[in-house]
């Protein structure tokens, strides 16, 4: 079950990283994807480590931040920069 929800997570939080990026990326499927990977290994870590209680929400909350982490570093190695959006 925390497999399952770690990668609708890295997934929703990879893809919404790389849009917050502009210029010439990896494309969103790649974006997805770097947050599913970064998501699973951080929700493992966390489970392995035995941060907190191990639960569904601290492991969820890892997987997020790792997945959002892995997706910007790609992006500032490739040389993206974030979008500024006007209103």
């Amino acid at each position: 079950m925390h497999l399952l929800a770690w990668v609708g997570i890295g997934a929703v939080v990879g893809w919404g990283a790389g849009r917050i990026f502009q210029g010439n990326g990896y494309g969103p499927f790649m974006d997805i994807l770097m947050g599913i990977g970064g998501a699973v290994v951080g929700g493992l870590l966390t489970r392995s480590v035995r941060f907190g209680y191990g639960g569904t929400i601290i492991t969820t909350l890892a997987a997020m931040t790792s997945a959002a982490l892995v997706t910007m570093v790609a992006a500032y190695v490739n040389g993206r920069r974030v979008y500024a959006r006007q209103l």
